[in-house]
């Protein structure tokens, strides 16, 4: 599935493109083509369309990576087939600071972060410590 396909989706029941949307969009790509190629599919139609809208400074590499693999580590913990569900079995995901429980916002801030992937330094993904 392609990432305009994804985002047409997202935004047939949306007349905005805020953070549960975002969220709504991630949930259909890992869905979709699972956790790893989310990544990729996601942060790059992100990019892309930041590029497109003349902000490509937006766009946030680690920010990208980070909210694809809490969802997709959700979506597998509790897999359910209808998007409001999941939202409510995991509201801390509608939480646009729950990348703060992880990083520093320092960190987040950083050059370093927002060009490439920069790993947690406040506290572990849940799935790493899992493992």
């Amino acid at each position: 599935m392609a990432f305009e396909d994804l985002f047409a989706e997202v935004m047939s029941t949306s007349d905005r493109f805020g953070h549960r949307q975002h969220v709504h969009l991630t949930w259909l790509a890992v869905r979709s083509v699972g956790t790893g190629e989310a990544v990729s599919l996601v942060s790059t139609g992100i990019q892309d369309t930041a590029r497109y809208a003349g902000a490509p400074q937006k766009y946030h590499a680690t920010m990208s990576r980070a909210w694809v693999e809490l969802v997709g580590h959700h979506t597998d913990a509790h897999p359910v087939d209808d998007f409001d569900r999941f939202a409510e079995g995991n509201p801390e995901l509608l939480d646009k600071r729950l990348l703060t429980r992880f990083y520093h916002s320092a960190t987040l801030a950083s050059d370093a972060a927002r060009a490439g992937w920069v790993g947690p330094d406040r506290e572990q993904f849940p799935w790493l410590v899992e493992a």
